[in-house]
């Protein structure tokens, strides 16, 4: 509903600005930021913007545990948490921005999404095709990726528990699924 009114949306770790910009379009009225460290990926988000003439969304370069403002309303990580080098503490500054409102004030009322891969917990749960798809590109980009940054590599195949480890050491008391599809699974995490 807030989204529909309008609302003032992060995305982190947007990449090519793909998600955020499928949200601009579908709730016109709220305000979108793309986050991403990767400069050429936010110069392609900003040029999609252009061309699709989004009025409502921007892209700025800036890593995880450092992106600007506070204020927000909601939070999104599409598919890119376990990437990262230091996941709690691109979760820790979610949590601090979350609790400041546009003056500065304490809020609290902001919610972070987080879309992961699906994944059970044991590894034994995870064997199928589609898991193993998962397995073989975290093993040639998620991991090295996380390891580059003297990260967890939590890897594509995290499973819930590991998730809920990360969201809860970073700060956050409240954390839940919100869905589960055969290819996601979609968290919640709340000061």
């Amino acid at each position: 509903e807030k989204l529909k009114k309008g609302a003032k949306v992060a995305d982190v770790g947007c990449g090519f600005g793909i998600t955020t910009l499928m949200m601009a379009k579908a709730y016109p009225n709220s305000t979108f930021i793309g986050f991403d460290f990767h400069k050429e990926s936010i110069e392609k988000a900003n040029a999609s913007a252009k061309k699709e003439n989004a009025n409502n969304v921007k892209f700025e370069v800036s890593s995880a545990s450092e992106f600007p403002g506070s204020g927000y309303d909601f939070l999104t990580f599409f598919d890119c948490l376990h990437d990262m080098g230091d996941p709690v503490g691109a979760l820790t500054h979610t949590i601090n921005v979350i609790k400041k409102d546009g003056d500065g004030q304490d809020s609290s009322s902001g919610t972070c999404m987080i879309v992961e891969p699906f994944a059970q917990n044991e590894l034994e749960n995870n064997v199928n095709p589609v898991a193993s798809t998962f397995y073989a590109a975290s093993t040639l980009i998620c991991v090295p990726n996380s390891l580059a940054f003297n990260g967890p590599a939590l890897g594509a195949q995290a499973g819930e528990n590991r998730i809920k480890d990360v969201v809860m050491n970073s700060g956050f008391s409240h954390f839940k699924t919100v869905l589960k599809t055969p290819l996601n699974i979609v968290y919640e995490a709340k000061p």
